[in-house]
């Protein structure tokens, strides 16, 4: 069967995410966007927890996911470790997936001894990443814990402000316990694959997402022979069965170039280095992205495939495209009443991704099959996402070459990086 599954969402207990975020919320979001696997999100928060236990059903089939309106529920939540290593102050989040509201239980009662769970749904704990696996290791073997948008420059364990080089170097001799890692939005699979020390992990890919309309911004595709947490685990860590990722275009992602919001700054890894790091408006350090990061720890060209590395397919988020189309706000009427046309066609968001040309232009209008079909064949530009800014997808090529710092794919040099 084939299942998408999306393992790592925020729930309403979360800073800065939506009040619909919740199991009945994320089940209704889950059908929208063609999404079979829905994670749970913030399964240590206290509140939140007893909500789990009231709203999910199925936990005596004992397949360590759990039901709610028809969608299946994995058990996730998302930690913020803090610790010194090197000298230096490190934050890293991690995606935590857990086999039973059981052992959820029990991992809550433990991690509560590093900090208040109660104060956010992604907490911050005063322990290391070696010892947060020690920790749950102890209490289960099946728990996964997945370094998460591991590239980011703040809170990721290779991020420019506070990451390290390699997994063992956050995870010592637990190193050997980790078997994913979440690519995040400003990056893909092809520039993970840059770094042969990598080829290890499994790369998996979520939508991180604080609102319903986020959810399957990046997402993963499974053919398994049944469904459970440990079919599912076993596909990610062994690759069978694990078909592809839907990925972000990268240049979308809030951190792909390096720059500064505030200065209007948005450079290139190259730029960068040519102004020593430095913005030449404030003349503070640049904000260094994820492109950067990716090309300093690189020992491979961009373009590079490893064995088994498991296929990627692009999408952009359905209403993004629309907007550009009919250039009109992302919130406006137009738009949603066009989005929901095609939904309401194609039954989810994931069908339409997976459309051929001939459908597209039956369901929709020319402006909106033309820009899907672009987008499908990457044939777009972007301003890329920079210090904490999204990209800007650009359909029209007469914009791109007046828009400053816009970025053709199809022209875009794999030897620049």
């Amino acid at each position: 069967m084939k299942v998408i599954a999306d393992l790592h969402v925020h729930s309403k207990y979360a800073r800065a995410t939506s009040p619909r975020n919740d199991i009945p919320g994320l089940s209704k979001g889950a059908k929208v966007k063609g999404i079979d696997v829905m994670a749970s999100g913030d399964f240590t928060h206290p509140a939140y927890f007893n909500e789990l236990r009231r709203d999910l059903s199925g936990g005596e089939t004992g397949s360590g996911l759990y039901m709610h309106g028809g969608v299946q529920f994995i058990l996730s939540t998302e930690l913020c470790v803090s610790f010194e290593l090197g000298g230096k102050n490190r934050r890293m989040h991690m995606v935590v997936l857990a086999p039973s509201l059981d052992v959820a239980a029990q991992m809550n009662e433990r991690l509560a001894k590093f900090g208040n769970l109660s104060e956010d749904g992604r907490p911050t704990l005063r322990l290391s990443c070696a010892q947060l696996a020690e920790e749950l290791f102890s209490i289960s073997k099946d728990i996964a814990i997945i370094p998460a948008h591991a590239w980011t420059p703040w809170f990721s364990i290779f991020g420019s402000k506070a990451g390290v080089d390699s997994v063992e170097e956050a995870f010592g001799d637990q190193a050997k316990n980790i078997f994913a890692l979440e690519t995040g939005l400003s990056s893909d699979p092809a520039m993970n694959w840059m770094l042969s020390s990598l080829d290890r992990y499994s790369l998996v890919s979520n939508s991180d997402a604080h609102s319903l309309e986020k959810l399957g911004r990046e997402a993963n595709v499974f053919e398994l022979e049944e469904l459970s947490y440990r079919s599912l685990m076993d596909s990610i860590r062994t690759r069978k069965g694990f078909q592809k990722t839907y990925e972000f275009y990268p240049e979308e992602g809030k951190y792909h170039y390096d720059g500064h919001r505030d200065c209007h700054v948005v450079f290139s890894p190259s730029e960068s280095k040519s102004h020593n790091n430095t913005c030449p408006v404030c003349r503070k350090k640049l904000t260094i992205g994820v492109l950067h990061r990716v090309s300093d720890l690189a020992d491979r060209k961009l373009g590079f495939r490893p064995e088994r590395a498991v296929p990627f397919q692009y999408t952009v988020p359905l209403t993004t495209v629309i907007s550009k189309a009919m250039k009109k706000p992302e919130t406006s009427a137009l738009v949603l009443e066009e989005y929901s046309k095609l939904i309401r066609y194609f039954g989810n968001e994931f069908a339409v991704y997976e459309s051929s040309e001939d459908r597209l232009r039956l369901a929709a209008s020319k402006e909106i099959a033309d820009a899907l079909v672009r987008v499908n064949a990457g044939k777009i530009s972007w301003v890329p996402g920079h210090d904490g800014v999204f990209g800007e997808l650009i359909l029209d090529e007469m914009k791109a070459e007046q828009k400053r710092g816009a970025v053709d794919r199809k022209q875009k040099s794999l030897e620049d990086f």
